[in-house]
């Protein structure tokens, strides 16, 4: 994987001692991570009699604390792991893919590091361990003989897996003796930010990184284009590009960050409408209505030169993002707002009978939109996403199947309702605007939402409103996030906007890593999250 750039000290806080620690012999059932049989899986331990009288005087294990929990931990009898003179983080040598893991995991506990060897008492050992079936970001956490073992399928879940050790001696100076499984319940786990109407500079996003890491979500969602501004630097179109903007380079270290920490960056470029920055620079491509009325921030889709210009700038902004994901937007077009489009705009409507033959409409229009820009993307080999109320009921063409629906909210007139999706079988991921949207200003209704009310009744399938989806559909719900956006970007500096969002995104993560009924109460929550900062 890529190197970390610079990686940011974070003091643990521990007092090391040089005493050695007690060893305590603990027997798993069917667990393999020190030569056992039998793949790992099971959450009771069983303790045997060990060789060290004082293991007996050690009450059972709890789980580590940390944010999110951990799904499933077998406990045992022992004192756990801690930092003691010359402890290395060491990373296997069949394992070399995990030499990024290990460097960050040593600076950030102040130990040593090597590569290859063999572990010692007080060592942490990193390794791969291929399991077809086993999940790509799952991972085992083994505490005992006083050393911890971290093996995963896969440099992600071994990567989750520091997280969990790291926070773990932030709270409590230690791992606890015993076997952690884990893995996430969602595949894709997002922070939403909106930098085209709220400029957050370089190093802002960077911290936004680092805290989304340590809560192990994978994805940074980018909207860097809208009305109010363009806001990464364009070779393509650099007319449209805002003064105040990520330059390239800034933009390929934040995706090398995110990279090294496992973390994908889905980019935004919303269109037909949101396009208000691009139509500065080209206004021949703005919608008029049939009196001639500019409609604000949407294209022309009649006009061939729009689809032109915005396929160049996804094909552009591909080669600058590797991920696997790209929202092509699709909300808010505002020739669907009006009550009789085809009356309002007669040029839109002469096309979609063309297309369409005569039950053709200005729907059919925006869909075909949607479609191509999906294409582009596809072809691409990327999974292209929209808006949920980039999708129509009825109407001759429909939206291509395999565009994921980012399911955002329901409030406005006709929404269709998430089970509409779901039973066409379409994957979602849900960023539900009741819980999960944080809109500077508070326009139109909107509060600051709070952890609190993430933590205790919000779950991946509460995709609407405060109403669950039935559970039948939880397979479809491939994931969710939270999300700030700049209506009013003045509202709050960035600064406000970091401790804002710190509980919720907090929340957010805990239930995206595991829907259920958390164990620890929300004052138990905070409490824990004031010990990891």
């Amino acid at each position: 994987m890529k190197k970390l750039n610079a990686p940011v000290p974070i003091a643990v806080g521990l007092t090391v001692t040089a005493a050695a620690v007690a060893l305590a012999v603990t027997v798993w059932p069917d667990d393999d991570t020190y030569g056992g049989s039998g793949p790992a899986g099971h959450g009771s331990a069983v303790t045997a009699p060990s060789s060290d009288p004082s293991a007996k005087n050690y009450p059972l294990s709890a789980a580590p604390r940390a944010i999110p929990a951990v799904r499933e931990h077998g406990p045992a009898r022992g004192p756990g792991w801690h930092p003691v003179k010359g402890s290395r983080v060491l990373v296997d040598k069949g394992s070399k893919g995990l030499t990024d893991e290990g460097r960050l995991l040593s600076h950030e506990l102040k130990i040593g590091y090597a590569y290859g060897g063999t572990a010692h008492a007080g060592d942490i050992e990193l390794a791969l361990k291929p399991d077809k079936k086993a999940p790509r970001e799952s991972y085992t956490l083994s505490a005992r003989e006083s050393r911890v073992l971290i093996t995963g399928p896969d440099e992600a879940g071994v990567f989750y897996g520091t997280r969990t050790l790291k926070q773990s001696v932030q709270a409590d100076g230690k791992v606890p003796e015993g076997v952690v499984h884990d893995k996430p319940a969602t595949a894709q786990r997002r922070f939403n930010l909106d930098i085209a109407r709220k400029p957050f500079d370089a190093a802002w996003i960077e911290d936004r990184l680092h805290e989304m890491a340590d809560l192990k979500l994978n994805q940074l969602g980018l909207h860097f284009s809208d009305d109010q501004g363009f806001r990464i630097a364009s070779t393509s179109h650099p007319e449209v590009v805002s003064p105040d903007h990520l330059t390239t380079a800034q933009v390929h270290k934040i995706v090398s960050l995110a990279s090294s920490l496992h973390i994908t960056v889905v980019p935004e470029i919303d269109s037909p409408g949101h396009l208000g920055a691009v139509i500065k620079a080209h206004p021949d491509l703005q919608l008029k209505t049939a009196d001639g009325t500019p409609v604000k921030g949407a294209v022309d889709v009649s006009n061939p030169k729009a689809a032109k210009i915005v396929d160049s700038l996804l094909r552009e902004y591909m080669k600058l993002f590797p991920g696997t994901y790209w929202n092509v937007g699709g909300d808010e077009y505002q020739a669907l707002t009006v009550k009789n489009p085809e009356a309002s705009f007669p040029q839109l409507a002469a096309l979609a009978r063309k297309k369409y033959g005569a039950k053709g409409t200005v729907q059919d229009l925006a869909v075909a939109w949607l479609n191509d820009r999906a294409a582009v993307i596809s072809k691409a080999g990327r999974t292209p996403q929209a808006w949920n109320d980039g999708f129509f009921r009825g109407g001759v063409a429909k939206a291509d199947k395999n565009i994921q629906v980012e399911y955002w909210t329901g409030k406005e007139f006709g929404a269709r309702p998430p089970e509409e999706y779901l039973s066409e079988g379409r994957q979602v991921v849900n960023l539900n605007d009741e819980y999960l949207y944080y809109v500077l200003g508070q326009p139109n209704n909107f509060t600051y939402p709070t952890g609190k009310r993430i933590y205790e009744d919000w779950t991946p399938l509460v995709v609407r409103g405060t109403k669950a989806v039935p559970a039948k559909y939880a397979h479809l719900i491939v994931g969710g996030g939270f999300a700030v956006w700049g209506d009013f970007p003045n509202a709050q500096t960035p600064e406000q906007v970091a401790a804002g969002i710190r509980m919720p995104l907090r929340a957010t993560a805990q239930k995206l890593w595991d829907p259920g009924k958390p164990k620890l109460t929300w004052t138990q929550f905070t409490a824990l999250s004031a010990k990891l900062d």
